[in-house]
């Protein structure tokens, strides 16, 4: 039904031929059929947990879970298209947009309708792997990110086909320890992608903000598969030395950070000209002065990666921009560490939404 609202609606304004039509339904119809399957195979875990009783229904958050996936698919149909222009350049980016939000949105609904469940759980883990093949091949496709940023997509699934490897060669496969930061990681990662997939942000900038998010999340990636594979033990020991890490990032490198985004902010007003705009630089501004502050640091560098991009364009990157969006990006995906004034961004990125708090 919804496919069928969307064909409608491109071929009123003209934005498809009936070969782009066909491809675009053929793409995401293959999609849709991969959602449904991965749902149909798991409709067994539809359940609190191991032994608990099925739930009659699908309940409301798998269901967003699914509407989730839906709108991958649709994304996914622009596959291997030329990008369109004029308002049809908008809509791949809001349909996934849209998939973003609503991966915040379903464990609310779970936990608040007391409808958690492990298919939920599964689901969610399997769309985000959808969406961070589809939504990054037709990043590439447009220009928007640079091909090795499919090393994060193609990662996940290396990352399980090695846990299934080591499983049926009878090798031992340790537990992950806990970490905010993988969560954190994979939410930004979605959030970014859906970002430059919006017309308003053009490469090459939008080519070194994927870097600048590729780099941790290998990394983390690395980390990982050396803890689950045991050539780094998850006791208390090592608990202790990524604890340590994580104090020394807090007390040292994310107050630097700061430093380095606001002598560099200086630096780029001055050579680019930036005061002779209107409204910008009032709130590029702010939004340093908040990142600085560490005032709800983590809105301020995402709005100062936002509007030097906007700033930017299509122009060539210096390094002084550069640092700015590195500096930036590490700032979303960290926090402003000590000396902030006030960490409300820290405690809504790594809070469950719908969870009750005593």
């Amino acid at each position: 039904m919804g496919m069928a609202v969307l064909l409608a609606v491109f071929f009123s304004i003209k934005q498809f031929t009936a070969l782009n039509a066909l491809q675009w339904l053929l793409i995401a119809d293959c999609l849709w059929f991969y959602v449904c399957w991965q749902l149909w195979q798991r409709l067994e875990l539809n359940r609190a947990s191991e032994g608990a009783p099925l739930y009659p229904t699908l309940g409301w958050a798998n269901r967003l879970t699914l509407l989730r996936g839906g709108l991958i698919a649709l994304t996914g149909g622009f596959l291997f298209q030329p990008q369109a222009a004029g308002l049809m350049a908008w809509v791949p980016g809001a349909l996934y947009t849209l998939a973003a939000i609503l991966d915040r949105m379903d464990g609310f609904v779970a936990r608040r309708s007391k409808q958690t469940s492990l298919l939920g759980t599964e689901l969610d883990t399997v769309y985000d792997a959808l969406g961070l093949v589809v939504a990054p091949l037709l990043a590439v496709g447009y220009g928007k990110i640079h091909w090795s940023f499919l090393l994060v997509s193609a990662a996940y699934y290396v990352f399980v086909w090695g846990l299934y490897w080591r499983r049926t060669h009878n090798l031992p496969v340790y537990p992950l320890m806990p970490s905010m930061l993988r969560r954190t990681l994979a939410g930004f990662q979605m959030g970014f992608i859906a970002f430059i997939l919006l017309p308003c942000f053009q490469a090459p900038l939008t080519l070194i903000i994927g870097i600048a998010f590729m780099l941790p999340i290998l990394l983390g990636f690395m980390v990982d598969w050396l803890v689950v594979s045991g050539r780094i033990e998850s006791n208390t020991t090592n608990s202790h030395f990524f604890n340590r890490l994580a104090q020394i990032s807090h007390n040292s490198l994310q107050p630097l950070l700061r430093l380095v985004l606001a002598i560099a902010f200086l630096l780029f007003i001055t050579s680019n000209n930036v005061l002779s705009l209107t409204w910008l630089p009032i709130i590029l501004f702010l939004a340093v002065a908040m990142t600085f502050f560490g005032l709800a640091g983590r809105v301020g560098a995402l709005l100062v990666v936002v509007l030097v991009a906007l700033l930017q364009g299509d122009k060539p990157v210096d390094a002084i921009t550069a640092i700015i969006i590195f500096s930036g990006v590490w700032l979303m995906l960290l926090g402003t560490g000590r000396f902030s004034l006030w960490q409300w961004d820290d405690q809504w990125v790594t809070r469950r939404d719908g969870e009750e708090h005593n």
